[in-house]
């Protein structure tokens, strides 16, 4: 009987997929429902209920001692309340107190879905072993969190690190978020797809005009899609010198769709990173892809529980 195992949430606007997450980081028992987004708050629970419902008719469920929740954004883990933009049902939604009825009264730890990746790549993935490290999801949007001192570092509201709201360009566009010049706005896949298409590129005969579509032609040697990655990559790399000037990162993890572009992503970035992180102990920060891919969501989840203050320490 695994008796140290921990409940993990992942909830996004596509899905909402839950797991049964032992010490070592294996997935023991996996559930999943689509996720409601534009149905009503009760809707989208009822989705986050079923999925737990999954996980708790399990034999495997008495080994479960907490719940950890990772949820896109914005979170408020004071309050143990969600608003996340892809799901307007769900605005200052008591998500804490409801999982925990519904998981018969465990403890639930909340995220924000950047800094559930951190959690997951800081415990087995890129940035294990490093003290000190950013993590990024760089996808539909961009997102991230802190490792400071060997611990997590979600901050008081569970948002800490939100690397995509900071403003890179003085007089930029202004971003969704309500700023201006936010790396997002740069940085995310939908802005390298729209700048490429603004700048002339043109997609192939089966009319895909995603960021992986300008990535395979920027990798085939067209000019206009490479320079919209270099862009993306210089509003990225100009952000993680500012953390590590900030707080000494040794080690930025970069994961998300559109860090699935390769070299074509990660060699600007660091030509760029080169040029802005300058200073002495900033010189030799490491820039590597994410290792937890698919998964980092529910991990992540769990290793923000095991690396929680309290009794439930990390099991490795």
């Amino acid at each position: 009987m695994h008796n140290d195992l921990i409940a993990a949430l992942d909830i996004g606007g596509t899905k909402i997929a839950g797991a049964l997450v032992d010490a070592d980081g294996a997935i023991l028992l996996r559930a999943q429902r689509p996720t409601p987004a534009r149905e009503d708050a009760e809707t989208v629970m009822r989705a986050v209920e079923a999925v737990l419902g999954e996980l708790t008719a399990s034999p495997l469920w008495p080994g479960a001692s907490a719940v950890g929740i990772g949820s896109a954004g914005p979170v408020d883990a004071s309050t143990g309340t969600v608003s996340p933009v892809n799901v307007p049902g769900w605005r200052g939604f008591p998500l804490v107190d409801r999982v925990r009825a519904a998981a018969a009264g465990l403890p639930a730890e909340l995220v924000g879905d950047g800094v559930a990746m951190t959690a997951a790549e800081h415990w087995i993935g890129a940035a294990r072993g490093y003290g000190d490290a950013l993590c990024m999801v760089v996808s539909t949007g961009v997102g991230g969190g802190l490792v400071l001192g060997g611990r997590l570092h979600p901050g008081p509201t569970g948002n800490a690190g939100h690397i995509g709201h900071m403003t890179v360009e003085l007089d930029g566009d202004r971003c969704p978020c309500g700023g201006r010049g936010c790396v997002e706005r740069i940085a995310s896949g939908p802005n390298i797809a729209r700048r490429a298409l603004d700048n002339g590129w043109r997609p192939g005969p089966d009319g895909d005009t995603s960021a992986a579509a300008v990535a395979a032609s920027a990798a085939a040697g067209d000019p206009v899609a490479a320079a919209s990655f270099e862009r993306a990559a210089q509003a990225l790399a100009a952000a993680i010198a500012g953390v590590a000037a900030l707080v000494e990162i040794r080690i930025a993890v970069i994961g998300g769709g559109v860090a699935g572009a390769g070299d074509v992503l990660f060699i600007p970035l660091r030509k760029a990173l080169h040029d802005y992180a300058a200073l002495s102990f900033t010189q030799n920060l490491v820039v590597a892809p994410a290792r937890t891919g698919t998964d980092a969501g529910l991990l992540g989840a769990a290793a923000a529980v095991r690396s929680a203050p309290g009794p439930r320490a990390p099991g490795r």
